[in-house]
């Protein structure tokens, strides 16, 4: 293993026993036992790894005696080749299982999200197209067992989604969502194209994490709230109440809105949730930049200016372009059964990248 991580290591298993040592005092208030038993519990799985790599090294080094020892005979020699072959297979996989651990984790993962879809270059086209991603994350929920609801949506003439945002409750949502954020690309020959000529256009995605009041406070001072009757499909009482809502941050411009709801509260208060969520994303992003303003995550920054996807129907070819991942299999991804594919490969490229910074600090 690489000294840098050997050193953390180290440093792990004496904060394990510091924090055994801190526990085991009858006299520490309730506060601060539940604070260290968090700790505790955080730093289990490491050590545990850390114990088994432990435990391999040393029974490598009790093969490596016998293979040594010039009284051991040739057929346990040969026992102890096998057995030898197979530990350090074991012990390059607790390497890689303890390196993992080590990697810091979002602290978001694993929160729910707000999904905001917007059409971009292309008109009509860009609508359609934004209408084809948004049944691409509604199957890709239902795929995860996640629930999927619709806070606004704004369509166009032929049915395209102009603009639509969305709650996506579930386990480790925004941890596997939040690579989507970034520009989506589309080629194809749209439907009212006489001369067969290919158009590209695009549509913007954005992956919130959700949050509550104590992570992000907001001065309702600073607020101004709006409300309007609700447009496109909602049930009878679209177009009849006041019941949408729009709420903006004044300091930041920052807008959120809800029309899902026939009640102007319960309309209010996903509004103020989305809210919560569009400004604790903006402060966290100007965090990550702040931190690493000579680094950029390869797989993209989750600005939603960002190019990250084309979706070339004509050759029946999708192509991530973070991490080069090219796919034929177009209408399979766009149904959300196979989005997966990309998602896993994100996920482990980033992973990869946050490992490999982890060796240089």
């Amino acid at each position: 293993m690489i000294p840098i991580l050997e050193n953390r290591l180290g440093e792990i298993l004496n904060r394990y026993k510091e924090l055994e040592s801190e526990l085991s005092n009858t006299s520490i208030s309730t506060e601060l036992r539940m604070n260290l038993s968090k700790e505790h519990n955080e730093l289990s799985p490491i050590v545990n790894s850390i114990n088994e790599l432990k435990k391999c090294q040393s029974e490598i080094d009790g093969v490596d005696e016998i293979l040594n020892n010039n009284n051991t005979d040739s057929l346990l020699k040969e026992e102890a080749l096998k057995e030898l072959s197979k530990l350090k297979k074991l012990l390059i996989e607790l390497n890689y299982k303890t390196q993992k651990l080590l990697i810091p984790k979002d602290p978001d993962d694993n929160r729910d999200a707000i999904i905001e879809i917007r059409a971009g270059t292309g008109g009509d086209e860009a609508a359609l197209f934004g209408t084809n991603l948004l049944k691409m994350y509604t199957r890709y929920s239902e795929t995860q067992n996640w629930k999927f609801e619709i806070l606004s949506f704004s369509e166009n003439d032929l049915g395209g989604c102009k603009e639509v945002s969305a709650k996506i409750k579930g386990s480790n949502v925004f941890g596997r969502l939040k690579f989507e954020s970034g520009v989506h690309r589309v080629q194809r020959i749209p439907s009212t194209e006489t001369q067969g000529r290919i158009h590209t256009s695009a549509a913007t995605v954005a992956i919130l994490p959700i949050v509550e009041e104590v992570d992000i406070k907001i001065n309702s001072n600073e607020l101004r709230i709006d409300t309007y009757r609700a447009q496109g499909a909602g049930g009878q009482h679209v177009n009849k109440t006041d019941s949408a809502v729009r709420i903006t941050h004044i300091p930041s411009g920052v807008v959120a809105q809800c029309q899902d709801e026939k009640s102007q509260h319960k309309n209010k208060a996903k509004a103020m949730e989305m809210l919560r969520s569009k400004l604790y994303d903006s402060a966290k992003k100007a965090r990550d930049a702040e931190r690493s303003k000579t680094r950029k995550a390869l797989v993209g920054s989750g600005d939603r200016s960002e190019r990250i996807r084309t979706y070339n129907f004509p050759q029946d070819r999708i192509t991530d372009h973070r991490i080069q991942l090219t796919l034929h299999k177009i209408e399979e991804i766009l149904s959300g059964e196979r989005l997966n594919e990309i998602i896993d490969v994100l996920m482990a490229k980033d992973e990869s990248d946050r490992l490999s910074q982890l060796t240089k600090n």
